[in-house]
């Protein structure tokens, strides 16, 4: 779920406080995102022991953009904004990764076309 929060915002050249509403990721799920770039990011993700990750980092970038792609199209929160699949949105990003780096390997179930679709990235720059 994601939750609406207001801010306070001093716009440049206007003392005054401007009254923003804006919509605020879960902290279950800003946490389980945080933890799998983690792993990730530490070559230490388990489901992906015995793969040589690493060196598409900088190398690779695409496959590791759509390893993330995968994880937050796959991830599914509760009317309160908890965390339901983390560690099925890993599987799901992390067997891309797999098949990737061996070709060999096979997902199982093969992906569905909403769980590799890469969505229109944010403009450049910020709305607020």
């Amino acid at each position: 779920m994601i939750k609406k929060i207001k801010y306070l915002r001093l716009n440049l050249g206007n003392p005054k406080p401007v009254d923003l509403d804006h919509m605020k990721l879960s902290d279950s799920f800003s946490g389980a995102l945080r933890t799998f770039a983690y792993f990730m990011a530490s070559g230490s993700q388990y489901t992906l022991k015995g793969i040589d990750y690493l060196s598409l980092y900088g190398n690779e970038p695409g496959a590791i953009e759509q390893a993330f792609a995968i994880y937050a199209n796959v991830i599914e929160l509760d009317d309160a904004g908890r965390v339901l699949n983390a560690k099925y949105a890993e599987k799901r990003a992390t067997d891309y990764l797999r098949a990737y780096c061996d070709p060999s390997f096979k997902v199982d179930p093969p992906f569905e076309d909403w769980e590799v679709v890469l969505h229109k990235p944010p403009p450049l720059k910020d709305q607020a």
